[in-house]
């Protein structure tokens, strides 16, 4: 059931607009002051749309950490009951909610919908969209085509797949980061991909937040390795390959540290069998740059990304990273310029390009210059630009020419 406040009733911030405004209604399971990729780049794609001077309705399910948080809220967010999310560490899905939906864009008509997230909340927007007859955008952010392989699902597999290809293709357009998740979807049927990149914000997430106090704290001096990790303690991230990788190089490179920041289901595992490993737990903003440029190499090896925004929050931080040549690191990182890349699921090819840089303190800067460099290419406003006009596209579609329309008829008449 949506909440009473204002449900029907979108707001924006009053700023010049250089196109017809858009009333956009997003949906998602998650978003700040949740910490997770989707979140932060929902967060980011919102302000940048009211900057823009689109009017926001987010309909997403209360989740525990609205408790912990007040955000001014400048968009209409009718929040909804959810339902525990399995391996997700509290968060929650939304429940099915077609009627409540249809009810409110009946009342008050978007101009597009956005689905961020796939699951019965999703689905209820999509199927209440489709009977109100609104263009809808969908996201495909999390590459579940080989994530829940990792959750215990792998028997599932190919129902989820099924199920996503059914849900995106019901979709106007779906947006991905990469060329790479766009061809691995239309491999398996699916339609209208079309290409959203994710940016940086490269002010927060800079070298100059390096912390010589925090690598006191890790027991690091100047001369002696940081290795960092960000993200979910969870199994999908591949976590053992960080721990193998790292054993390598502090084979070759004794004065080494590994430093993990992020929470999840498997860290009290983890932080049990690997006493030698710093646990740092959640950090955001500050802090969380500040563990990044204190850092000097920064491994992360997952392989169910559609883009894992912390390979470039790492660049942007000047990080020496190896990733598997996929998701965010195929795109932004050329190998030996800016980084290193192992092809995807070669772990041996993974540890020697980490091991290489465990015995060369060169090879981590200059690495690590060259990905600040790079990083700053990656601009939110270029992106969220980009994102705008797909939007402006679907709510306001061109008229067929006549002579187009002619021919067709034509066409079909013949």
């Amino acid at each position: 059931m949506l909440c009473a406040m204002d449900a029907a009733e979108f707001t924006s911030q009053t700023l010049p607009s250089r196109h017809p405004q858009l009333r956009i209604a997003m949906v998602t399971e998650t978003y700040p002051p949740e910490v997770n990729g989707v979140a932060m780049t929902l967060g980011r794609l919102v302000n940048g749309l009211q900057v823009r001077n689109h009017q926001v309705q987010l309909i997403r399910p209360r989740q525990h950490a609205d408790r912990q948080a007040q955000p001014a809220v400048a968009y209409s967010e009718p929040l909804q009951h959810g339902t525990a999310l399995p391996h997700h560490d509290g968060l929650k899905m939304g429940l099915p909610a077609k009627a409540a939906l249809t009810r409110l864009w009946t009342m008050q008509r978007p101009d597009v919908v956005q689905i961020a997230t796939e699951g019965p909340l999703g689905w209820s927007a999509l199927a209440a969209a489709n009977k109100l007859r609104l263009p809808v955008a969908s996201d495909f952010h999390t590459n579940f085509h080989s994530y829940r392989s990792h959750s215990g699902f792998g028997l599932l597999r190919c129902a989820i797949v099924a199920y996503l290809r059914k849900f995106h293709n019901k979709a106007a357009v779906t947006l991905v980061p990469t060329e790479g998740i766009r061809r691995e979807l239309l491999s398996h049927g699916y339609e209208n991909i079309e290409i959203i990149g994710r940016g940086v914000d490269t002010r927060q997430f800079h070298p100059a937040r390096r912390d010589p106090a925090l690598r006191a704290r890790w027991g690091a001096g100047e001369d002696e390795t940081v290795v960092l990790y960000v993200g979910r303690l969870a199994a999908e991230k591949n976590l053992a390959l960080v721990f193998r990788a790292y054993d390598a190089m502090r084979e070759a490179h004794p004065a080494s540290r590994l430093v993990l920041v992020g929470d999840g289901a498997e860290r009290a595992s983890w932080q049990a069998r690997r006493p030698d490993a710093i646990f740092c737990g959640t950090h955001i903003g500050e802090t969380l740059a500040a563990h990044y440029a204190s850092a000097d190499v920064f491994l992360f090896p997952s392989l169910t990304e559609t883009w894992g925004n912390v390979t470039i929050e790492a660049m942007a931080s000047g990080l020496a990273v190896v990733a598997y040549d996929c998701a965010a690191a195929e795109d932004v990182i050329r190998h030996g310029e800016n980084g290193l890349k192992a092809p995807p699921e070669d772990e041996d090819a993974f540890i020697a390009q980490a091991v290489s840089l465990a015995q060369s303190t060169a090879l981590q800067r200059r690495l690590g210059s060259a990905a600040v460099v790079r990083a700053a290419q990656l601009s939110w406003d270029a992106i969220i630009d980009s994102f705008e006009q797909v939007l402006l596209r679907l709510a306001q579609p061109q008229p067929v020419p006549d002579e187009q329309l002619d021919g067709s008829l034509a066409a079909r008449a013949g």
